[in-house]
């Protein structure tokens, strides 16, 4: 199988995985055995899962560095609406821009590590 393949498999399982998880919560809630709303304010999470499936694998740069902004985002939200930490919109705003300097230094070493990645997924 090649990388750019299993990458495919790989995102449209997690999809798939996601989809029946959804349903299976809205079908139990239907049946009154769970209530959903008890769920909701783990929807940042979702993104955490989303970014750490793009990052794995055999991820091209570019891949690797949306994966890992949108881990970011999932987990800087997620602390934010659980407070964690003492976290709230107004006092943690400055953590995405001091996430985007530190992005903007690694991204050199992410290109150069991963450059192999991109150069066999443009072979396929």
């Amino acid at each position: 199988m090649s990388t750019a393949s299993s990458y495919h498999w790989r995102k449209q399982l997690m999809w798939g995985l996601l989809l029946i998880g959804f349903g299976v919560a809205f079908l139990l809630d239907r049946f009154d055995m769970f209530d959903i709303r008890d769920l909701w304010h783990y929807w940042p999470l979702l993104l955490v899962v989303i970014g750490i499936n793009k990052m794995i694998g055999f991820p091209t740069a570019r891949d690797f560095t949306s994966g890992l902004w949108t881990t970011f985002i999932g987990l800087w939200l997620f602390a934010i609406f659980e407070d964690m930490f003492g976290l709230t919109f107004f006092n943690a705003w400055p953590i995405p821009i001091i996430f985007c300097g530190i992005t903007m230094i690694l991204e050199p070493f992410i290109k150069t590590r991963l450059a192999p990645n991109s150069e066999l997924k443009n072979e396929k």
